[in-house]
């Protein structure tokens, strides 16, 4: 049966004497094009039932569907008959004077109380024995697969000489779709690194830098080893010798554990390791397999648990119950990181800047009223290999909205912008926001309110990581 509450909120849900006599709680989603209309299917036995909404905290009940008054104040009814003479007689379906956001007696908040006799419990609420017992099963899940298990039937994964210009490193990474790729030293005979989008935004940034040494003539013949050995330079990560120190080179091996493969992308903090193979006992001959990402590892996490969630409490739980991510700090709050969000009218420039500085993949656009407009993403920045277009613009000058614009024919197949621009509500469930961010090319869900899409907080994928493994 399909229930509609269709006079908005933040966080609504559904509860009934079908649904474990009042003591689970159903969250309801918008419906689409309609934010401020709500609803739920539930499977519903046969007779005579009594329902209410959760409204933002509070019980409500909706004064234009059949209600009853009586000791336990004022519920919704529903009647699915087998027997067309039946009839209830308590079913008033007369409506009568009141408000749809009435609230309800003392006496229905001690019917619908649990145990403890607290009205907040009948939000779903986890245990400490519920997040340690989910937590286990999901570590012991992860300890028993290996990175093999991530590895494709049929794929592609590309690679770079590190004597490869970076200029056109950069147009292989925007015609192949991809926001990364390792490198591979010829002379070495082994991978040394990976060049990412954040190398483009890093680069972008020097050429603006009106005391740079790097010009964009040299970028045509400048070398990916050279970019990074100047990198090196401009982080400081230098020897007693003033020689370039080098970056050890993080990877997974086919028969790596998921748990040690999560902790060291959380380590590290990147979002993909390569996993490289060797038959031979000193690495020569390194093999690259497939690129593991902690999106990939959550999908097999979503995958093994979707027919047994029961045996995952947490999974069940509304993401605005399980303190995941970051959010906008309630009024009076301090000591709360603030959420980077830029308005389309921003600059360039002030783009790369947040996303270098705040050490994110992601920021969020939005209007005057904090409502998300648009999301601008670090892999966005290959747009301006196309065309050379990186060589005819002033990054303080064009503005995020035209930098979207610019790129809007040039988004890759394999990641999608309907895919990247993910939002969800705060009464989603942990399993539900997973499923999301399993999605490729998705590594941050923008959480709005339902209606004005007013920005509420931000998860990553990281972030449900460590809250998963503790």
């Amino acid at each position: 049966m399909r229930f509609v509450w269709p006079y908005g909120g933040r966080s609504v849900f559904l509860s009934g004497s079908f649904a474990r006599r009042w003591s689970e709680l159903i969250p309801m989603t918008p419906v689409e094009g309609c934010p401020t209309v709500f609803q739920a299917i539930y499977s519903v036995t046969p007779g005579y039932h009594q329902y209410k909404f959760f409204v933002d905290g509070e019980w409500r009940h909706d004064e234009h569907q059949p209600y009853v008054s009586g000791e336990y104040g004022l519920v919704n009814t529903v009647l699915l008959a087998t027997d067309p003479n039946f009839f209830h007689p308590n079913v008033t379906p007369e409506i009568t004077s009141g408000s749809n956001m009435e609230e309800d007696t003392e006496a229905f908040r001690r019917l619908v109380r649990i145990t403890d006799g607290n009205l907040t419990d009948v939000v779903p609420r986890i245990t400490e024995g519920d997040l340690q017992g989910s937590r286990h099963r999901i570590s012991v899940f992860l300890s028993a697969h290996t990175t093999y298990e991530l590895l494709p039937e049929s794929g592609k994964v590309v690679a770079l000489d590190v004597d490869l210009p970076v200029k056109q490193a950069f147009h292989i990474l925007h015609e192949q779709g991809i926001p990364l790729a390792p490198l591979w030293d010829f002379s070495k005979g082994q991978f040394v690194g990976v060049l990412t989008a954040l190398d483009f935004i890093l680069i972008l940034r020097e050429l603006g830098n009106h005391g740079s040494n790097l010009t964009e003539e040299e970028l045509e013949t400048h070398t990916i080893a050279a970019w990074k050995e100047g990198k090196a330079y401009l982080n400081g990560q230098i020897d007693g010798h003033g020689r370039a120190l080098p970056r050890r080179f993080i990877h997974a091996g086919p028969y790596d554990n998921l748990k040690d493969v999560v902790l060291k992308l959380l380590q590290n903090e990147v979002a993909t390791v390569p996993i490289i193979h060797s038959s031979s006992e000193d690495g020569t001959f390194p093999q690259l397999l497939h690129l593991a990402s902690l999106s990939g590892i959550l999908k097999c996490i979503c995958r093994y648990f979707r027919h047994s969630s029961s045996s995952l409490p947490i999974l069940q739980a509304p993401i605005c119950e399980l303190h995941v991510g970051t959010w906008v700090p309630e009024i009076g709050e301090s000591n709360c990181r603030p959420l980077a969000m830029l308005r389309p009218s921003a600059s360039l420039s002030a783009a790369l800047n947040l996303l270098v500085q705040a050490q994110v993949s992601s920021i969020p656009i939005v209007d005057d009223n904090d409502s998300l407009v648009d999301i601008y993403c670090r892999s966005d920045i290959t747009a301006l290999a196309k065309d050379r277009a990186y060589a005819h613009i002033n990054l303080n000058e064009m503005t995020i909205h035209q930098a979207l614009q610019l790129g809007q024919d040039s988004y890759s197949p394999f990641e999608p912008r309907s895919q990247r621009c993910q939002m969800c509500l705060r009464s989603d469930s942990l399993h539900k926001v997973m499923e999301r961010l399993a999605n490729p090319g998705v590594r941050r869900l923008v959480i709005v309110e339902a209606g004005s899409k007013r920005i509420e907080g931000i998860v990553s994928l990281s972030d449900i990581f460590k809250f998963l493994l503790g």
